[in-house]
């Protein structure tokens, strides 16, 4: 029996954790939407330090190699640009959404 490819399996997690995020979200009823985004924000404060961390890589022979800087090095720093632009939008508008839900429940002023 052949084995399957790392890439094939780690492609269909990520298409079924999408399938699985889609889901989750839709069912969550509108009361618990503000505190989801506050988690949800949590998490992309975590997700935007992993990327500054990959933007920030140095390669492992970058020092020997007088500076040189590997192709998988220059990919890292990529993704983690990519992310870290990715996680501060989500956060952005997260708080945008959060804000906007919180003022639905402002007292009206009379006139």
């Amino acid at each position: 029996m052949e084995a399957v490819d790392p890439t094939v399996f780690r492609l269909a997690i990520f298409v079924l954790a999408i399938f699985v995020g889609y889901y989750v979200v839709w069912s969550v009823t509108p009361a618990l939407h503000t505190p989801l985004m506050a988690v949800t924000n949590a998490i992309s404060s975590v997700i935007i330090v992993g990327a500054l961390l990959a933007a920030a890589a140095h390669g492992a022979n970058s020092d020997l190699a007088g500076g040189a800087v590997s192709g998988s090095t220059w990919i890292s720093k990529g993704a983690g640009a990519i992310a870290a632009a990715f996680a501060a939008v989500n956060i952005f508008g997260g708080f945008l959404v959060t804000q906007r839900m919180l003022a639905m429940y402002k007292k009206k002023e009379k006139k």
